[in-house]
């Protein structure tokens, strides 16, 4: 009794430990991740060069996890997480590098090239943690509270994003406006360096449940490819494959659109681009609460009924605000509440033992459909013709039809696993009327506690 009241507070204490990590994690993505496009159109590098750079991370990514979660049985989830995420710490170098030689106009014409491999070995540093920390969090977090926790989580490193992206737009603006943007850029590539090591002192510090890998639980990529479309699991891995698929059409060629189609400054970009972020978050509170008394799956029809759209709604009007207001928020708010479902979709179909090996094969398969449509999108920006629209406007419009199929075909065929509240329109709308206020209540309650974490 004692020996559990002792790992109760262990975990409670890890929980507390991964959500001030999330926030520095968040402060990396925000300094450094969100500015990879913006840097690849700066240092001059073609569009369908620039389309690559997602084309390359679906593909080396899912296979990074893939070798990876091999390893659980050689080394702790632990140790594999703080020798990965330091490596991808030291990672941000090479940009900073890229980014200097650029500004005193050295081999500008190779820097392009030098970025893509760079941003190739970085995206495997940055997933070979994932299939680990998947299998660590679920050991964390009961599946009670899974929905609301993973939710709050969810918040505060979104508010954290949301906050430190705008201050990193309106900096790199002012050193663009002087002249300046390639030291705009190092500096806040330097940032993003210094977040993440400090996620890997916070990794050092966090309680690690035992686990061992027994050999009985493997089971070969293939093996799980055969059996995919006779089980849940299986059959939503392909759904996300394909959604994948149709997705990073459009996502591969975001960037472009806004920074060169529609000729928009780092501020504007960054202000739509966390936008969706922001209205996303307010009702993942909401969100975690369907989840967790109807199911995953109930979120997960709710939201890809709107998802399919969205494409279709970026390409209607150029203006910022509709931009702001009408895609980014219906988009938000609905991509909130599919990342929630999927993400714990995937805890409810999959036992504690295979779980690592489930999420690196769903990531393997995630991958080859992103790899595959921002391919596609790379392809068809460069030979599309425009006799009706221009290419990038053609794209947005196949994402979207494509997304529809992929929904349309695959999300019928998935199912509930978890004993839950039946749910109709009538008790959906009477849970939003009577949840929608105390969620938003609480998420402000846990905003304003997101300094107490960091002061811990």
């Amino acid at each position: 009794m004692v020996k559990e009241k002792g790992i109760t507070k262990l975990k409670h204490q890890a929980r507390r430990y991964s959500i001030k990590e999330g926030v520095f994690s968040s402060a990396k993505i925000s300094f450094g991740d969100r500015f990879i496009h913006p840097f690849a159109i700066a240092i001059n590098t073609s569009n369908p060069l620039v389309a690559l750079l997602t084309s390359i991370s679906g593909l080396l990514g899912p296979l990074s996890q893939l070798i990876s979660a091999q390893k659980f049985e050689k080394f702790s989830r632990k140790k594999v997480i703080m020798f990965s995420v330091l490596l991808e710490s030291l990672m941000w170098l090479p940009f900073i590098v890229i980014a200097i030689l650029f500004s005193k106009g050295i081999i500008t014409s190779l820097l392009p090239i030098l970025l893509l491999f760079s941003f190739s070995i970085y995206i495997i540093m940055v997933n070979a943690s994932h299939p680990h920390w998947f299998s660590w969090m679920g050991d964390l977090v009961d599946e009670k509270y899974r929905g609301r926790w993973f939710s709050k989580r969810n918040l505060l490193v979104g508010v954290t994003a949301v906050i430190l992206s705008i201050f990193a737009s309106i900096f790199l603006d002012y050193f663009k406006k002087i002249d300046l943007a390639m030291i705009g850029f190092v500096i806040l590539f330097s940032l993003a360096l210094i977040s993440r090591l400090i996620s890997w002192f916070i990794f050092k510090k966090q309680y690690e449940p035992k686990f061992k890998f027994k050999k009985e639980n493997y089971f070969s990529f293939w093996q799980f490819l055969k059996q995919a479309p006779k089980n849940n699991f299986g059959k939503f891995v392909i759904f996300r494959a394909s959604y994948a698929f149709a997705g990073s059409m459009a996502g591969a060629v975001w960037a472009i659109y806004l920074l060169r189609y529609l000729e928009f400054n780092y501020f504007t970009y960054m202000i739509i681009l966390i936008s969706e972020i922001v209205f996303s978050l307010l009702l993942i509170g909401l969100w975690g609460k369907i989840a967790d008394k109807y199911g995953n799956y109930k979120v997960l029809i709710i939201t890809t009924l709107i998802l399919p759209i969205i494409p279709i709604l970026w390409v209607l009007h150029p203006s910022p605000i509709y931009l702001i207001f009408v895609p980014a928020l219906i988009g938000g708010v609905a991509w909130g509440g599919f990342a929630l479902a999927t993400g714990n979709f995937i805890y409810d179909n999959v036992g504690k033992q295979k779980r690592s090996l489930a999420v690196s094969y769903y990531t393997m398969l995630w991958g080859i459909g992103v790899f595959v449509g921002a391919g596609i999108s790379a392809l068809l920006i460069k030979y599309l013709p425009t006799w009706i629209f221009e290419p990038i406007i053609t794209i947005f419009i196949i994402s979207s039809i494509a997304r529809m199929i992929a929904v349309a075909w695959w999300v019928p065929k998935l199912k509930e696993v978890r004993k839950t509240k039946k749910l109709n329109s009538k008790k959906l709308k009477k849970t939003i009327l009577k949840e929608i206020k105390p969620s938003l209540i609480e998420e402000a309650h846990q905003i304003s506690s997101l300094g107490h974490y960091l002061k811990e």
